[in-house]
């Protein structure tokens, strides 16, 4: 177990906007900052970063947090990892207490995959380094590739010995299970018999955004030509071949920062890159690029460069990916290698300065390779030429932004000797034509709809109580502990007319100190639960620590609670993503206006009691044996006090 000092170490330390600035793309929004939501698919931010307040929220997706809950939400952390992995991040030494046999058996099965796949990390790279096989095949090879000693640490390379089961047996000997083993794809089991699926390769472990290790590339190192060159781990609970990137976790602050990401196939192509100097870059593990794989690039920046070395078959099969990613919005450059060069061995034969140089030079848009590619392959044929252009023109129709599409059918008619007329013609043809189909889809899905009746939907009535007491949380929340000048609005009788009438009485109060008062003065109670709770924890709090801090309290709070406070502290940032000032449009500061704000909210919800109230009484009259008399003049008093009190709410609103 995880002290509690350490924990509240790492709670005082974590940044939430560099935790999250580590998996996506934050940009300057006023005080905060907003980004791409990394939990939905989504071409305008809706994602908040507070610093501030030290929470996030995402408006696509309604969830919210700390730095710890982002860390459970987008990693799937446990609470315990959450702290480890910032507490690795920031430098803190964790203090912990022995773990009970009991509390061990309870770890859940996902965490116990980490756990494996963590240990076989560790294991790799002890045998290449502290074994003689290790050193005689593995290393060898790896400084064949020209892979220096710090560069073989960085990226935790191995060796799996060129044995039937020696990894297996250790791991079992160290009280790892053979269920996770296998699960994992570390061990393949057959009948009685185990065997290591990694026995005599080289190993590549592959690691999540956050650093976990997920799964492993090996590569042979004999001539046996019955076995795969290189063979990954197979789908497991933890890993997803589409779902993860080679390279990622150590690219992902320069991807960021170069706001730009490098693409190659292979892992040697990623590590011979990074040790060049040219640290943002990834690689698909020898997959073909899907959709998610694009998607956690475009969290950290919107344009990608891929890199094909000179073999033009698999030039011809990746093109495909570049569709994927023009469909995603992305700007999409190629760059290729001389014939014979691919990354890696152009990156070994080469300084940082001549890289650079290369590709910065050679880094073509993607119309031009592609246009320069096809017509090659043409060869003069007009036919093909014609299928060489649709080609293209396909693949401009995949952009979403019509700027962008304009400018690309453009540049195509020049580089092609077209009528640009023409393409935009076959343009609007293959964009109607997916209309078409899209909207043949729809009226199919209609159709098998309409077999069930449908019923109207009612529109939910808006919980007004609800609302109110949120409000309150609020600004507890965030002006609790400021002192405020309030104006009270006494009853006092008019010393000429003898009526009732408002008389404005100032004085001065800390905000928590008149909402609990007020509540109190009218016996007001929270009908919300978790309201309650949460109010009367806040209350406790501003009334002992003059020095009330937002994030120290979220910290202390269960998950659940947590992301309820977040969410009602963050619902107003949603207005900055809207760039008001860019529209000349000032909106007001609430702090400009807080025991406006507080006396209206609790006016407001004195007004609403009072009219439940009246609909109870109303309710009793309809009974048998009910004075009604006494409930009529019950209801007029308060009807009277409703009256004194829009009064009091009308001249608090209007100033």
């Amino acid at each position: 177990m995880i002290s509690q000092n350490t924990i509240s170490q790492v709670f005082e330390t974590a940044r939430v906007e560099e935790v999250i600035g580590d998996f996506v793309q934050l940009k300057k929004a006023g005080s905060n900052f907003k980004g791409l939501s990394p939990f939905s698919e989504e071409r305008t931010p809706s994602f908040m970063v507070s610093p501030v307040k030290q929470i996030w929220k995402d408006f696509s997706t309604g969830k919210g947090g700390n730095a710890i809950t982002f860390l459970m939400e987008h990693e799937h952390f446990t609470y315990p990892e959450a702290i480890r992995y910032l507490a690795k991040k920031y430098n803190i030494e964790i203090e912990e207490t022995e773990r009970t046999d009991e509390e061990k058996e309870q770890a859940n099965a996902k965490e116990s995959l980490y756990l494996v796949s963590e240990y076989a990390n560790e294991y790799f790279q002890k045998v290449l380094q502290k074994t003689d096989q290790g050193q005689a095949i593995g290393k060898s090879y790896f400084k064949e590739r020209g892979f220096t000693e710090d560069t073989i640490k960085k990226f935790q390379l191995g060796y799996s010995l060129d044995e039937w089961q020696a990894f297996t047996d250790d791991a079992l000997g160290k009280g790892y299970k053979l269920e996770f083993l296998e699960k994992t794809g570390l061990t393949i089991v057959k009948d009685e018999r185990r065997f290591d699926r990694f026995k005599g390769r080289v190993m590549f472990p592959i690691h999540s955004m956050s650093g976990r290790v997920l799964g492993f590339g090996g590569r042979i190192l004999t001539n046996d030509k019955k076995a795969a060159k290189y063979l990954n781990s197979p789908e497991s609970d933890i890993y997803h071949k589409s779902k993860v990137l080679y390279g990622l976790f150590f690219a992902k602050k320069t991807i960021a920062k170069e706001d730009n990401c490098f693409l190659v196939e292979g892992y040697t192509d990623v590590i011979q890159f990074y040790q060049t100097g040219v640290k943002n870059v990834v690689s698909s593990s020898g997959t073909a690029l899907t959709s998610e794989q694009i998607r956690l690039i475009n969290r950290l920046t919107n344009n990608i460069t891929v890199l094909f070395d000179g073999d033009a078959a698999g030039i011809r099969a990746s093109i495909r990916g570049i569709d994927l990613i023009l469909e995603q919005g992305m700007n999409v450059k190629v760059c290729t290698f001389p014939d014979g060069e691919d990354p890696d061995s152009f990156a070994k034969s080469n300084t940082l300065e001549e890289l650079t140089e290369y590709l910065n030079e050679n880094a073509k848009d993607f119309i031009q390779f592609k246009a320069s590619l096809l017509v090659t392959e043409a060869n003069n044929d007009p036919i093909k030429k014609a299928e060489t252009i649709r080609d293209i023109v396909n693949s401009i129709a995949k952009i979403p932004d019509a700027i962008k599409r304009e400018i690309y059918i453009r540049e195509c008619a020049s580089i092609m000797d077209i009528s640009e007329n023409v393409l935009f013609s076959t343009l609007a043809q293959i964009n109607k034509k997916e209309f078409q189909e899209a909207n043949k889809q729809h009226k199919q899905e209609q159709r098998a709809f309409d077999v069930v009746k449908s019923e109207q939907q009612k529109k939910p009535k808006i919980d007004v109580q609800y609302e109110l007491e949120r409000k309150i949380i609020e600004i507890l929340m965030l002006y609790g502990n400021r002192t405020e000048q309030f104006e009270d609005l006494i009853l006092k009788e008019d010393e000429v007319s003898g009526d009732l009438v408002l008389e404005p009485a100032i004085h001065e109060a800390r905000v928590f100190e008149k909402i609990y008062l007020d509540l109190q003065e009218d016996e007001m109670m929270f009908s919300n639960e978790k309201f309650k709770a949460l109010y009367y924890s806040i209350i406790d709090r501003l009334n002992q620590d003059e020095n009330f801090s937002t994030k120290n309290f979220i910290n202390q709070l269960d998950q659940e609670s947590a992301t309820e406070v977040t969410s009602i502290l963050m619902e107003d940032e949603k207005y900055n993503l809207h760039d008001w000032q860019r529209n000349h449009i000032i909106p007001k500061e609430k702090e400009h206006s807080i025991s406006q704000l507080v006396s209206q909210t609790i006016l407001s919800l004195r007004c609403y009691l009072i009219d439940q109230k009246v609909a109870e009484y109303k309710n009793e009259t309809l009974r048998e044996n009910v004075d009604t008399r006494s409930v009529m003049e019950d209801v007029k008093d308060y009807l009277g006090l409703k009256m004194l009190l829009s009064r009091k709410l009308g001249k608090v609103i209007g100033g």
